[in-house]
């Protein structure tokens, strides 16, 4: 059984032993410049350079398709464990249109279930901010009820501090 454990830190430099999967939300339209990208694209270059490869002229638009994922390898934490960071494709746009936000809960759904699945096959564990409560502007009551339902492995959401 999978549990959720809610740390004060940063995601980016995710704490514990073993492999780790540091998830968050990408949109579908190649925009990559605020909010937790920045983070990521500060510490590593991979991630970033992963998400705007999706948008070169000859890459597949199922790749960058809302529930799509992309799995990065960002090396070893000063420990030895493997990270990997999750580009999770759940965003559609970057602006609220009529009241609703870019967040796409399905395909959250869609994309954790995929990631769930590489962790459990291979040992990880997952760590994130609230993934899709910022610039998404989606609930977090919304996602952790997602996160509840997909995940068989253990989960951390980190609040920086």
């Amino acid at each position: 059984m999978s549990k959720i454990t809610y740390l004060k830190g940063d995601a980016t430099q995710p704490i514990g032993d073993g492999r780790k999967i540091i998830c968050h939300i990408c949109n579908n339209i190649g925009a990559w410049g605020a909010g937790f990208v920045l983070a990521l694209s500060k510490r590593w270059k991979q991630p970033e350079e992963s998400y705007r490869a999706l948008f070169a002229p000859d890459a597949p638009e199922a790749d960058r398709m809302l529930g799509s994922v992309t799995l990065i390898d960002v090396g070893n934490d000063r420990f030895g464990n493997n990270i990997l960071v999750a580009n999770m494709i759940a965003q559609s746009g970057i602006k609220s249109f009529s009241g609703i936000p870019p967040i796409r809960y399905g395909a959250v759904r869609a994309a954790l279930a995929e990631v769930n699945n590489f962790a459990y096959s291979h040992h990880f564990t997952l760590h994130m901010p609230r993934i899709g409560c910022g610039l998404a502007g989606g609930s977090w009551e919304e996602i952790e009820a997602i996160l509840k339902d997909v995940m068989s492995v253990d989960v951390f959401v980190y609040d920086f501090k």
